[in-house]
Formats: C-alpha cells, structure tokens, sequence
C-alpha cells in the first residue's frame, strides 16, 4: 500500500472511532434520558420533566458506588429511583433503561390502581416515570467493573405513594 493510502485508511477509522464515541456519548445524555420519560408521561396526559443537576449529581454518586459491583440495590435516599442494570455488556442506553420501565405499563391497571400478578419485575418502575408531581429528574449510567452498565434515575419529588394514583 501506498503511504497515502495508509494514511487515507488511518483517518478514515479514526473518524469512525470519533463518530462511534459520540454516538455512545449521545444516547446517554440528559436530553435522551428526558426526552424518553417525558415520552411516556405524555401517552398519559402528564406534563415534562426537567432536568435538575443537583439530582442528576446524586445519582451520579450513587452509580459510580454501585460500578464495583452492578447490582441493583436502592440507594435510600431522599429522592424517588429507577435502577437498571445492563447484563455483561457496554452498549445499554438510557432510552433502553426507561424504555424496560415503560414496558411494565402492560401490566398496570389504572382504574384499580394495581399491579397485574403476572409482571415480572412489578410495575412500580412504570408508575415512577409518569408520576405526575415528579417534576424534576437526574440520571447516571456508568459501565461496571463487569463490563455491564448500571443506570439510575433519581426522582424529585419522589412518588409512588401507597393508595395514589400516579396521574
């Protein structure tokens, strides 16, 4: 090969590596994570969400505790939380995190205010997302030690409260 070539050849991967990174780097921004629940929160008539760096920087805190070990424990804190863990792999996004949330929706009856038997992880996810006087949102996604990814969306003000309706 030519050293023209060779060079064409390095810039070229190089570009693809450049648009690769920031692919990733896009679906996993804070616009991806709103645009996604304020998605699902208008199907049900619930106004947007906003993004809030002060619950944003909680949940980052507590993803960066959690990357040693990926699992899904809640952090007991002040704000509401989804909490999502991505298998062995890097490439999970935040649309796939809220999009897993929003599919438990199938499961949930509004007019009894419950959660069908059958669901396999709940439905409680779900209802977070579209709690109508949960305004405020901040999320983090880091890849774990494991190679998986764990995300968390953290909720303010916090909802799912017993014998409430989430809208």
């Amino acid at each position: 090969m030519r050293p023209s070539t060779v060079a064409c050849a390095f810039a070229f991967l190089g570009v693809c590596m450049f648009m690769m990174v920031h692919t990733s780097q896009a679906q996993n921004s804070p616009q991806d994570f709103l645009d996604a629940h304020n998605s699902a929160r208008a199907q049900v008539g619930v106004g947007p969400m906003s993004w809030n760096d002060t619950v944003a920087a909680y949940a980052q805190n507590y993803a960066n505790q959690r990357a040693g070990d990926c699992q899904l424990v809640h952090s007991k804190g002040s704000y509401g939380e989804n909490l999502y863990e991505g298998g062995t792999t890097s490439t999970f996004t935040a649309v796939d995190a809220v999009k897993s949330w929003v599919d438990e929706s199938q499961y949930y009856d509004y007019n009894s205010n419950t959660c069908a038997d059958e669901a396999p992880y709940g439905c409680l996810h779900y209802t977070q997302v579209v709690w109508r006087d949960s305004v405020q949102l901040g999320c983090a996604r880091v890849v774990c030690s494991s190679g998986g990814v764990f995300i968390i969306c953290s909720y303010s003000p916090p909802g799912n409260y017993v014998g409430q309706k989430p809208y």
